[in-house]
């Protein structure tokens, strides 16, 4: 196991940054004139980026980027 010892400000940093990948995935996901595999790729960082934001995000600001099924499968 591997710790990280962070302040408010680079929390906060890291949360933004977090947010801002998934958000693009997820615009990403829904053109239609990305490839399949390209997509199962983006879905794949998409639920690695979701596990490390749920370590640092509240579970409010958590709920709004839960994976929806339809768009991660």
């Amino acid at each position: 196991m591997l710790g990280l010892i962070i302040n408010e400000i680079e929390r906060k940093e890291m949360e933004y940054l977090l947010k801002r990948e998934m958000e693009e995935l997820l615009h990403d996901l829904n053109d239609r004139h990305i490839e399949a595999l390209v997509k199962r790729a983006m879905r794949e960082r998409y639920r690695i980026l979701f596990k490390l934001f749920r370590r640092f995000a509240t579970e409010k600001e958590c709920i709004k980027y839960i994976p929806k099924k339809d768009t991660l499968h």
